[in-house]
């Protein structure tokens, strides 16, 4: 079941209406009929020569390098013992230098580390990966939110986070794959972060492994060893647009135009949907929200007009919207909106209220498909 993430939680009530009233003329054209109600929401094996010595083996620890900016490593490792070796290393480095830290990992782990950190514990802040990136494109706001309150000048930040498991679907785990492609991006220019990312692998595939090289420029491996990975893709691949193959709609979904003077009934159309599907009342009602959002982005932005379509999976009701339109920010809904920025939150709110999105650039157009799971 998916919560909200970093940030919407901090929406004024006047900002949280503001997306069901639109902040312009054009806008409430087409959103004026939603509800005002506030809104309440619970964010090939690698070769060098020459291994970086940012850590030692495990399990001793060294001293970090004097390199500053953003450190984004894989952490390869098998089973529980050996994570916690690896990242105990890395935070108690970090606080015993006084470095703030969060750690983003599933509810299990995080049990471990507080045991095994003591009084210690205390010096991390800790979030469930279930919460904060069941959707992953909701992770990076939830770092983004981490480093402007914790950071501060000459301060260096830690973080931990496991978004990959062997329970993630195949959708979710492209886009967690998307997401760690687009740290490297999101945090170029971060003065003094380092990111610590951790793969069992015991128990993914060993695809899923390697593709961690590929997103990555520091990998350790099982040994303890921190290398540069060869096989890294750099910046230039994080900032293209995605335009990997979504699997097709199946013969039987529901397809309607997406125009100004056709909102109303598309809003009630996917209510009623979600209704028949099993979602929660406050899942359609969401649903609509996002699928508003997408649609008016389409009419915005998109040549005026787009499509819907609608259809059921076994978990999940998919809404699909296509149109005209170019988006070509490779972190767009991702971005963790300014304290006090008005507009511009569309996309960025879609991802806090659906369980899945995806986006891809098509040859003549942008498509967004979002996925709301049935509660359990």
């Amino acid at each position: 079941m998916r919560q909200p993430g970093a940030g919407y939680r901090k929406m004024t009530q006047r900002e949280q209406q503001g997306r069901l009233h639109g902040h312009d003329a054009v806008e409430r054209g087409v959103r004026g009929e939603l509800s005002t109600r506030p809104r309440t929401m619970s964010t090939t094996s690698i070769d060098t020569e020459q291994p970086i010595r940012l850590h030692a083996a495990r399990p001793a620890c060294a001293e970090s390098a004097s390199t500053t900016g953003f450190q984004h490593e894989a952490m390869l490792y098998g089973g529980d013992d050996a994570f916690l070796v690896g990242t105990l290393c890395f935070l108690r480095e970090g606080i015993a230098h006084g470095e703030p830290a969060m750690v983003v990992v599933a509810p299990h782990k995080i049990a471990l580390l507080r045991e095994a950190l003591g009084a210690d514990a205390q010096h991390v802040r800790f979030e469930d990966m279930g919460r904060v990136g069941a959707n992953p494109a909701r992770i990076i706001p939830a770092w983004t939110e981490f480093v402007r309150e914790a950071g501060g000048a000459e301060q260096t930040l830690r973080g931990i986070g496991e978004p990959i498991s062997a329970s993630r679907s195949g959708g979710e785990l492209f886009e967690c794959q998307r997401h760690e492609s687009l740290l490297n991006l999101a945090f170029a220019h971060a003065a003094d972060f380092r990111l610590l990312c951790p793969y069992d692998v015991d128990a993914l595939d060993p695809a899923v492994v390697a593709h961690a090289r590929c997103t990555h420029p520091l990998v350790q491996d099982v040994d303890g060893q921190v290398r540069h990975s060869t096989t890294f893709h750099g910046l230039a691949d994080a900032a293209e647009p995605c335009r990997a193959p979504l699997p097709q709609p199946p013969a039987d979904a529901q397809e309607i135009p997406v125009m100004p003077a056709g909102m109303t009934a598309m809003r009630a159309l996917v209510a009623r949907r979600a209704a028949r599907a099993g979602l929660t009342p406050q899942q359609g009602e969401d649903l609509v929200l996002a699928v508003n959002e997408l649609a008016t982005n389409s009419i915005l932005h998109g040549s005026g007009a787009g499509t819907l379509t609608i259809w059921e999976t076994s978990a999940a009701l998919v809404c699909e919207v296509t149109d005209a339109g170019r988006l070509t920010d490779p972190l767009a809904g991702r971005a963790l909106p300014e304290p006090g920025q008005v507009g511009q939150y569309g996309l960025w709110l879609v991802n806090q209220l659906c369980d899945l999105v995806e986006q891809r650039m098509l040859p003549h157009g942008n498509l967004v498909r979002v996925s709301m799971v049935r509660a359990t």
